[in-house]
C-alpha cells in the first residue's frame, strides 16, 4: 500500500492544506511569500470557494497592520458596560479593526492564483491518513498524497466528548441595521454590554457601528447551550427598542460558535500532520478571539515547516493556557459570573494592558498585578480543583 501512495498516486504535492479558511488560506498566503517555497507544490482542498461574506473578523493592533488594505472599518475607542464597571475608553497606542470576509477571500485569492507552484482543488475531504513518510488525503472525488499536511477541518467531536476540560461556546446571531436618522457614534465600538439581562449566563451585546446610521448589533453569549435564532433576534430587538431605535432596516444577518475550551486539540498531531486554526486549538479560549492569534501561529509555522521537525513537536504550551483554563472552569461552574469577572477586569485595569494580556505578550507582575485585580477566591477554588 505504501508503495502504491509513493508511486503511483498522480497528485503528489509536497504541501497539502486542507480547508480554506482563515487559517488555511493565511497559511497559504504566507507560504508563497516566502521564498524557501517557491519550488515547492503546495495544494489547498476546500469543497468549494470562499467569496462571500459569511463573517466578520474583528482584533485590536498597534499601528498599521498588513490587513489595513482590506479594512472595513477601525475605531480608538471602544465602550465596556456592566453593572460593576462602565466607560468609554481611548485605546491607544490600539485601534480595534474590522474586516469583511469577502474581501479578505478576494484578496488572498488573487495572491495564491499568480503562483505556478500553488494549486486549488474543490472537493470534499473525507479521511486523512499517514502512512509512515506518506500522508494521503482522500477526496469525495479523488486521493492527493503529500508530504505534510496542514489541516483545518473537523472530523470528530473528540473535545465535545471528553470531561477533562469544559467546552463552552461563544456564540451569537447580529444584524446589520440602517436607521432612518443618525444615531451611532461611528468612532466607538461598544466592546461588551453586560446590561442586558444575563439569566445566569455571561451575555452582552457588541455593537459595531459603520456610520451614524449604520451598524452591526450582536447578541452573544460565553455558554453552555445555545439558543434559538428566535431568542437571540428578540433579544437584539428589545435591546434596539430601550435604546429608542425602532426604524430601521435589517441589511444582512449573520452568526457563529466558536468553541471556548482549554482542550488539549494539539494531541492529535503527528509527525507530518498538524492541525490549524480552531481545530488546533488556535481559537483563544478565554475570549474565542481567533484572526490575530492565526496571523502568529502561521508565521511561527512557516519558519517551523523550513526545520523539517516533526510536526508533533510544533506546540508549545506557555502559561496563558492555564490562565485561560482557569477562567472558563469559573465560568463553566457558575455562568453567570462573567459580567462581574469582565466588569472588574475592565475597571480595575487600563484597557491596552487586558489587550496586551489577552494578546499573551504581558510579563509575569504585569499579569500578577491583572489576577489581582479580579475577585480571587473562585479562581482559587479552580486552582485546587485542579491540583488535587
Amino acid at each position: 500500500m505504501l508503495y502504491y501512495l509513493s508511486n503511483s498516486l498522480k497528485n503528489k504535492y509536497d504541501f497539502i492544506i486542507t480547508g480554506s479558511g482563515a487559517s488555511g488560506l493565511i497559511l497559504a498566503y504566507r507560504m508563497i511569500h516566502d521564498d524557501y517555497y517557491q519550488d515547492k507544490s503546495i495544494l489547498l482542498i476546500d469543497k468549494d470557494q470562499k467569496d462571500s461574506n459569511d463573517r466578520t473578523w474583528c482584533f485590536w493592533e498597534k499601528g498599521q497592520g498588513e490587513w489595513d488594505d482590506i479594512l472595513e472599518k477601525s475605531w480608538k475607542n471602544i465602550a465596556f458596560k456592566s453593572a460593576v464597571h462602565s466607560e468609554t475608553i481611548s485605546i491607544q497606542p490600539y485601534t480595534y479593526k474590522m474586516i469583511r470576509s469577502a474581501d479578505f477571500y478576494k484578496k488572498i485569492h488573487a495572491e495564491l492564483n499568480q503562483n505556478s507552484n500553488f494549486s486549488m482543488v474543490y472537493d470534499t475531504v473525507e479521511t486523512i491518513e499517514e502512512i509512515e513518510d506518506v500522508v494521503k488525503v482522500q477526496g469525495r472525488k479523488e486521493a492527493y498524497q503529500g508530504g505534510k499536511v496542514l489541516n483545518s477541518i473537523v472530523f470528530d467531536n473528540a473535545y465535545r466528548n471528553q470531561r477533562k476540560y469544559p467546552v463552552l461556546k461563544q456564540h451569537f446571531l447580529g444584524w446589520f441595521i440602517k436607521t432612518e436618522e443618525d444615531y451611532f457614534d461611528d468612532q466607538t465600538a461598544t466592546f461588551m454590554d453586560f446590561t442586558v439581562k444575563q439569566q445566569n449566563n455571561t451575555r452582552f451585546m457588541y455593537i459595531l457601528p459603520m456610520s451614524k446610521k449604520e451598524a452591526l448589533f450582536e447578541y452573544t453569549l460565553f455558554s453552555e447551550d445555545l439558543l434559538t435564532t428566535e431568542e437571540y433576534e428578540s433579544a437584539i430587538k428589545k435591546y434596539l427598542e430601550e435604546k429608542g431605535i425602532t426604524k430601521y432596516t435589517i441589511v444582512e444577518k449573520e452568526n457563529g460558535i466558536i468553541p471556548m475550551t482549554c482542550y488539549k486539540f494539539w494531541e492529535h498531531n503527528s509527525k507530518n500532520v498538524l492541525n490549524l486554526g480552531t481545530v488546533g486549538g488556535w481559537s483563544k479560549a478565554s475570549t474565542g478571539y481567533t484572526f490575530m492569534n492565526i496571523g502568529k501561529k502561521t508565521k511561527e509555522l512557516v519558519d517551523f515547516l523550513k526545520t523539517g521537525k516533526d510536526l508533533n513537536t510544533f506546540h508549545k504550551t506557555s502559561r496563558f493556557w492555564y490562565y485561560d483554563l482557569l477562567l472558563l472552569d469559573v465560568l463553566h461552574k457558575e455562568n453567570g459570573i462573567g459580567s462581574k469577572v469582565f466588569g472588574y477586569l475592565f475597571k480595575r485595569n487600563k484597557t491596552h494592558q487586558i489587550f496586551k494580556f489577552l494578546d499573551e505578550e504581558t510579563s509575569f507582575p504585569e499579569e500578577f498585578r491583572i489576577m489581582a485585580s479580579i475577585p480571587p477566591w473562585r479562581f482559587i477554588k479552580a486552582l485546587l480543583g485542579r491540583i488535587f
